[in-house]
């Protein structure tokens, strides 16, 4: 025994000094700022708006301002060809999604929620839509800043931006909840505290480092090719445009489906779209749950937030440990299975109703398959992407996760009045959601193996940046 603990010793050092890399600290900060609008149009939102009256069905309806990541697959090509005239390709568009970000949350701060519902529901989806296409740009940036034959620091990369994304959502996010039980303090007050937080967390496009890809010489090639097919040998005003346009919006597709095949892109896909449908229909009702069962501000603040942040953020760079050294597909099924078994943690508490150790032992086991999870999904969407359309594939195929989240997620409210408000059957159904993405997951095992040997096998020293 005593000789076996120092290999794993050994293996546990080795494995954390992947982390040291200082592109890790920029995809952590990165992740943050993807993971705090959120907290605006999510817990936030959903807290505000049921202190302000509104039904469980209403606010479940609300959540439709989330088909924003739903769709940002449409504009997402367009990050790949078009950079901005400052910062680069990457951070370019970071900063200005960000930006927009801010100046969305100043004017929901001035806007009276019970006059003008309509108007919040417009500022949310702009947050939305903002947010969604920073998604993009930080996925991208993600990918791009480490090389192919990296494997180990893209299961790295994938924890720090996994546990960037829960800090920004959890830790930054139970600020508001706090607040919000301070005396004198109202929701719309307390969005001018959240732009000036998204404000801060601008700096980091501003210290971080452009990627360098071989993106444009494999995009030139593609023009190449289409306007052989479009007109020949000498190109005219319209082949130029035709193709310009061929490459924006179909070669991601096209190279996607081409280097997979037809079948197995969509096996691919249907799981993605599947995997985390159980986890968003609990998210979605979670702050309404915690507040019918009676909870505070303040208990949601310290456990659904700064608590779940901490456990995520230990478990993500432990996930992150294990898709290093066990490999994406047992990452994602054990993830996946735990998933399904810790939303059964929810269903107990409402059988036992507002005890707060039972509450934290819930966001600890949730905390942690979440994490787990996340990481092996965010690590297997990577593998997929070419960098040379990393924008547009990773957002195709993350937009299809957020679609099944967003679109079905919705009706979360409606389930839980169509079960008369039974939480406890309403959480075990959230629990069966899973089983279908992992049977297909069973069935691509192979094909997640073969592209991680493959990657293994270019495996070379590098230098980090």
């Amino acid at each position: 025994m005593l000789l076996v603990y120092p290999v794993w010793l050994s293996v546990i050092r080795h494995t954390l000094s992947y982390y040291r890399d200082r592109r890790l600290l920029t995809i952590f900060l990165f992740g943050v700022a993807s993971g705090f609008p959120w907290v605006m149009i999510s817990s936030a939102m959903s807290a505000w708006l049921k202190e302000e009256g509104l039904t469980r069905s209403a606010i479940g309806l609300f959540g439709s301002i989330f088909i924003a990541y739903s769709i940002n697959f449409l504009w997402s090509p367009l990050l790949d060809r078009l950079r901005p005239p400052f910062l680069g390709q990457r951070r370019g568009w970071i900063f200005i999604t960000q930006f927009c970000i801010v100046v969305f949350c100043g004017l929901l701060a001035t806007t009276n929620i019970t006059q003008d519902i309509a108007l919040v529901a417009l500022l949310g989806f702009a947050i939305a839509i903002s947010s969604a296409t920073q998604d993009i740009a930080i996925d991208a940036y993600r990918i791009d800043v480490i090389a192919t034959h990296e494997r180990e620091k893209l299961a790295a990369a994938s924890a720090m931006a996994t546990a960037g994304w829960w800090t920004g959502y959890g830790g930054l996010g139970a600020v508001p909840f706090f607040i919000a039980d301070l005396p004198g303090w109202q929701w719309s007050e307390i969005y001018w505290v959240l732009g000036a937080m998204m404000l801060m967390l601008m700096a980091t496009c501003l210290f971080s480092r452009e990627p360098q890809t071989h993106r444009e010489a494999q995009q030139q090639a593609a023009t190449a090719r289409y306007q052989a097919m479009l007109g020949g040998q000498t190109p005219t005003l319209a082949t130029r445009m035709s193709s310009w346009l061929l490459v924006t919006l179909v070669e991601p597709f096209r190279e996607f489906f081409t280097r997979n095949g037809t079948r197995l892109a969509l096996s691919i896909l249907l799981f993605i779209f599947l995997f985390k449908i159980g986890e968003a229909f609990l998210g979605r009702m979670s702050i309404v749950f915690y507040k019918e069962i009676g909870f505070t501000n303040t208990d949601i603040g310290n456990l659904s937030k700064l608590l779940n942040w901490w456990v995520t953020l230990v478990f993500a760079v432990l996930g992150g440990m294990v898709n290093i050294r066990y490999g994406i597909f047992k990452g994602l099924m054990t993830g996946g299975i735990a998933m399904a078994a810790s939303n059964l943690m929810f269903a107990l508490m409402a059988q036992v109703g507002p005890d707060k150790a039972l509450f934290a032992a819930t966001i600890f086991v949730d905390g942690f398959t979440a994490a787990w999870s996340s990481v092996a999904l965010v690590a297997f969407i990577s593998l997929l992407c070419n960098q040379a359309f990393s924008a547009s594939q990773y957002a195709l195929m993350a937009s299809l996760g957020v679609l099944g989240r967003t679109m079905l997620a919705s009706g979360s409210g409606f389930l839980v009045d169509g079960l008369g408000g039974n939480w406890t059957v309403f959480f075990i159904l959230t629990a069966i959601m899973v089983i279908p993405s992992l049977v297909f997951l069973w069935s691509i095992r192979h094909h997640i193996d073969h592209l991680e040997a493959r990657q293994a096998a270019q495996s070379a020293p590098s230098t980090t940046g």
